[in-house]
């Protein structure tokens, strides 16, 4: 009776030792171990990634009936000029909205907005009423036009800016370029030095005026960066030329309404690693508006101080990868394709938007597109 209690107690302790190792699964059949964990289904196939193909052109533009071809049914545009209406009025947003749907389009973005100039970016005499109209043009765009993101900047005085508007590209194409060589000499424009502190002073007073009427009504302010990205043109100093500063911007008057236009050429010039920024701000939910675009930089500084456009399919960016980062951070909104080459038997009046170059861009952003969310869905 002893010898049997002995050794069931040394069977006992041997099991013991042979659970704590794992090594029962000699002497003895385990289930398996199974993961609660559902695994994540494939995302199923959508055109364009979910994404809202668009062009930038007003209702009246040629490029509306290739924009319909092409299905691309989103577009970016002003307020349509109507000389007995300020562009803020609600009957001049109404013609605008009405304007688009009679060529079956729907209008998802404004860029460029009107009442919001030197007044407001320089502090001048008349800035709080241009809020004012700021603030009034939200409000009725957002009621009257169902268009819920202004991409605005903060350029006074120069905006967007190329020293040379007619470069040979690939194949004799040509692209716009820039080079501050070419106008570091240029005297102060009648504002004379402008600072850095003083352009930060006015972009924070400006968002704390807007951004909480913003958050009212669900519009989506979308800043785009300096361009070109130098520190100042003129005297006048630029801010908005490093992702630093962006982060900076976006702590001011934190808000999921105030965010960013993902200008992929500026700030690929400032030396960001494209994907890996849109995978960021993207989960932040900052990006509300995309300029696929790509460039090559020329000077080797940073911020870029010489830099060319390029074809799509060319340049500095890793176009694929980007497209990528859209559709994995679940990116539904506006995308446009940005400062494309001017191509053969085109006259170059439109620098950077003429059609052939954009309708080029369409088709290759169409392709990344299909080829990213299709090799998801077969995941």
């Amino acid at each position: 009776m002893k010898d049997n209690r002995r050794n069931f107690i040394k069977k006992s302790a041997s099991m013991a030792a042979a659970l704590s190792i794992g090594g029962v699964s000699t002497g003895m059949a385990t289930p398996p171990l199974v993961s609660k964990e559902k695994p994540k289904a494939p995302k199923a196939f959508e055109k364009d990634g979910g994404m809202k193909f668009a062009l930038a052109m007003g209702p009246d533009s040629p490029r509306v009936p290739f924009a319909k071809q092409i299905d691309v049914m989103h577009a970016v545009s002003g307020i349509v000029k109507n000389p007995n209406l300020k562009p803020w009025d609600p009957e001049a947003i109404k013609a605008t909205k009405a304007a688009w749907e009679k060529e079956g389009m729907k209008w998802t973005v404004v860029e460029g907005p009107p009442s919001l100039g030197e007044q407001t970016k320089l502090a001048l005499a008349g800035r709080d009423e241009e809020i004012a109209n700021f603030i009034t043009f939200m409000k009725n765009l957002k009621q009257y036009g169902g268009v819920d993101v202004i991409c605005y900047n903060w350029m006074p005085v120069i905006s967007w800016a190329r020293t040379t508007m007619d470069r040979p590209g690939r194949g004799g194409a040509l692209v716009t370029s820039f080079d501050y060589d070419d106008i570091k000499n240029k005297p102060l424009t009648q504002y004379g030095e402008v600072s850095k502190e003083a352009m930060w002073k006015n972009l924070e007073y400006f968002l704390k005026a807007v951004v909480p009427e913003a958050e009212k009504i669900g519009m989506n302010l979308s800043l785009h960066p300096d361009d070109p990205q130098v520190h100042s043109i003129q005297g006048i100093s630029r801010i908005m030329n490093t992702v630093e500063n962006f982060d900076r911007m976006l702590k001011l008057v934190p808000s999921k309404y105030s965010g960013l236009t993902m200008c992929q050429g500026n700030f690929s010039l400032m030396g960001a690693d494209i994907p890996a920024l849109i995978r960021r701000w993207g989960k932040a939910g900052k990006i509300n508006f995309v300029h696929f675009r790509n460039v090559q930089d020329l000077s080797g500084k940073l911020p870029s101080t010489k830099f060319t456009e390029t074809f799509h399919d060319e340049g500095q960016i890793d176009m694929h990868a980007a497209m990528q980062a859209y559709y994995d951070i679940g990116f539904k909104g506006t995308i446009r394709p940005d400062h494309v080459p001017t191509m053969h038997g085109e006259e170059n009046t439109r620098p950077g938007y003429m059609t052939l170059g954009t309708l080029y861009a369409i088709g290759y952003m169409r392709g990344l597109a299909e080829s990213v969310a299709k090799a998801s869905a077969k995941a």
